[in-house]
């Protein structure tokens, strides 16, 4: 068997007032997912500057970080090959919208807070909503 595969991704929790920006995408089965934008880093890209080029390419906003999150981890197989994903998480808040969603998304949307603890597809990203919220308003 293969050694496992090492993924680097960062991402972002971005809030405006009461709201928060979800995006859509489908699963390898096409089911939809609700969760927030993230992607890997590039060649000597850190987590902070990777999460901010994700955001915007995902979702269209330019948006500055506010305060590091946790770090998730979780095994993924793609191909026949395991994989370890590890992706480092930030609060965000908006700046403003400079670009449209790239291919990789189907649906952008701001979200009042309590419909997206609701719609989030994954138990660690309510969590991961939850760790932001508590942190108090953003900006």
């Amino acid at each position: 068997m293969s050694e496992p595969g090492l993924v680097r991704s960062a991402g972002g929790v971005v809030l405006r007032q009461n709201d928060v920006l979800l995006i859509r995408v489908s699963d390898l089965k096409g089911r939809p997912i609700w969760s927030f934008p993230k992607g890997r880093l590039d060649a000597g890209e850190t987590p902070a500057q990777a999460a901010v080029r994700e955001v915007l390419e995902e979702t269209g906003w330019r948006c500055r970080i506010e305060a590091d999150l946790s770090t998730s981890e979780y095994w993924f197989q793609r191909d026949g090959r395991r994989f370890r994903k590890t992706v480092v998480w930030f609060r965000m808040s908006p700046l403003e919208q400079s670009g449209v969603p790239d291919g990789e998304v189907e649906e952008v949307q701001w979200v009042n807070r309590q419909e997206a603890l609701g719609r989030l597809s994954y138990a660690s990203d309510v969590a991961l909503l939850s760790q932001a919220l508590a942190h108090g308003p953003c900006g």
